[in-house]
């Protein structure tokens, strides 16, 4: 997370508002992590690690373990989109919009991909007794050398 919106009474009546949205109870850890989110109106992708840094830069006082259960919490609500790389490494997006993601390697960000230009012409049928929950398209990049 390379940016921390300034913490203002707007910034965090953006926050309270996005947790309302979904009915989670505005506590001052989430509206904390709420407001460093989305407070400035942008969106962001962040892994549980650059949050917590960001609200360690801006003086929260939460542990890394409150950030996991917060960001858990925002995702079940349905605020943020999780996107996991690699199997082990999550990031967190705060547009909930299905679209693909540009991941960078050599910088380990996520990024978003234009969505206007990505076609699927078909998808492989489920198995028997599944169905089909999403497809999440993560396009691998590293800078030509």
């Amino acid at each position: 997370m390379t940016q921390t919106p300034q913490h203002t009474d707007t910034a965090a009546k953006v926050g309270t508002d996005w947790l309302a949205k979904a009915g989670l109870r505005p506590t001052r850890q989430r509206v904390t992590l709420a407001t460093l989110l989305v407070g400035d109106g942008q969106h962001r992708h962040v892994t549980a690690e650059s949050l917590f840094e960001a609200a360690r830069i801006d003086g929260a006082g939460v542990s890394l373990a409150t950030v996991y259960n917060t960001l858990r919490a925002f995702c079940d609500a349905g605020l943020l989109q999780e996107v996991t790389v690699d199997g082990s490494k999550s990031y967190f997006d705060t547009n909930t919009h299905d679209h693909p993601h540009f991941f960078w390697e050599d910088e380990a960000r996520l990024s978003d991909a234009p969505s206007d230009q990505l076609v699927i012409a078909q998808l492989p049928d489920a198995p028997d007794g599944a169905e089909i929950a999403s497809v999440d398209v993560v396009i691998r990049l590293r800078r030509k050398t």
